[in-house]
């Protein structure tokens, strides 16, 4: 059997997916979009069902594909979700859903070898990686050590107020997702205590026409903070592993709220999490402690650098010709990672992968 075969494979069905595909269309590229969903945007579907984005409506938007929502409104996951959807249909790019890609290597003529959860293979001369920036939940290594009587759920794994057992809620991380999180407990009748750092927030409310334009010049100084600059370098070492400021919710929502407000959580002692020598009582622990990508399927080994990260320039793999990334935290911004950045790291990806040689060889054979 003939072993299919395409000039580029984009491993993501997401925004950041789209965005490559959009532009692999126009200048007609040969491509294939491979995802693990259902359908295109299920990754939103997932998320909880009160998220609703903080991305102003026009950077939120693919070129030429409209939201369908008022100029100052913001969409749900959900209606984020049917949009991508929407957009997939209007680019048009082949699609191969409900497809796990297992694992990616190098044949011996350089060009991709993908294999997928289907059994069959695919091979290519380019692969742009879109596969998203939050799929691998982190939990502090003291998780484990906690009583398995308390319920314990990641933010990447939280749906809504029936994930949490009868009693206190503790909301460990202090970002967006975590007050989110916290604000909803407390709103159901749940003694709420929510831990970390405060990491700052957005002057001004985003919920209104005058908000959603500070949110606007906001947007654009995140974009504007690139790693070829001294002050984007210094913003990346200072903040990588940290969320962004809170952009919908202040510290006064939680206060009115009576969602306690406290310290980091630094240790477990008798299967209760401490906080400055405290030991909390908790019936639900909700961890928003980050994630990270899941590249685990990616077996080339030169495409890593320290610490197991892709090596890359701007998403350009370093040493891997034809492999691409788009939508890695501080890829090229602070924005990278975010529907107001992705956009432009794709452009730039595409661009430079359309300048590259295809690998040639026979027809490779199954």
């Amino acid at each position: 059997m003939d072993t299919t075969e395409h000039d580029t494979l984009v491993i993501g069905a997401g925004a950041a997916g789209l965005h490559a595909a959009r532009l692999l269309a126009e200048r007609d590229i040969d491509h294939l979009v491979i995802d693990a969903g259902a359908r295109v945007g299920d990754t939103w579907r997932e998320r909880y069902r009160s998220l609703r984005l903080f991305t102003p409506r026009r950077w939120a938007e693919l070129p030429g594909i409209p939201l369908g929502i008022g100029y100052f409104a913001y969409p749900t996951g959900t209606q984020f979700a049917d949009y991508l959807q929407r957009c997939a249909a209007a680019i048009g790019s082949p699609l191969l859903m409900s497809t796990r890609v297992s694992r990616v290597s190098l044949d011996a003529d350089g060009r991709f070898r993908l294999a997928l959860s289907t059994g069959a293979q695919l091979v290519a001369a380019h692969v742009v990686v879109a596969a998203g920036a939050h799929r691998v939940p982190l939990v502090p290594p003291f998780a484990g050590d906690l009583d398995p009587a308390i319920r314990t759920v990641h933010s990447l794994d939280y749906h809504g107020p029936e994930d949490f057992a009868p009693g206190p809620v503790l909301v460990v991380g202090a970002g967006n997702s975590g007050t989110d999180i916290a604000l909803e407990a407390a709103a159901t009748g749940h003694p709420t205590t929510l831990a970390g750092r405060h990491p700052g927030q957005v002057p001004g409310r985003i919920d209104t026409p005058v908000g959603n334009l500070i949110a606007g010049i906001f947007i654009r100084r995140l974009r504007g903070l690139t790693l070829d600059t001294e002050r984007g370098r210094r913003f990346a070492a200072e903040h990588r592993g940290h969320g962004v400021n809170l952009v919908r919710n202040h510290v006064s929502d939680l206060d009115r709220a009576g969602v306690r407000r406290i310290g980091r959580v630094n240790g477990v002692a008798d299967g209760r999490p401490i906080v400055d020598g405290e030991r909390m009582d908790a019936a639900t622990i909700v961890w928003c402690t980050g994630s990270r990508p899941d590249l685990a399927f990616l077996d080339i080994p030169a495409a890593f650098g320290a610490g197991g990260w892709p090596d890359h320039e701007r998403g350009i793999a370093t040493h891997v010709p034809g492999l691409a990334f788009v939508g890695l935290p501080f890829q090229y911004s602070v924005a990278s990672p975010t529907l107001m950045g992705m956009g432009r790291d794709a452009e730039y990806v595409v661009a430079r992968l359309s300048e590259q040689v295809p690998a040639t060889a026979a027809p490779v054979r199954a």
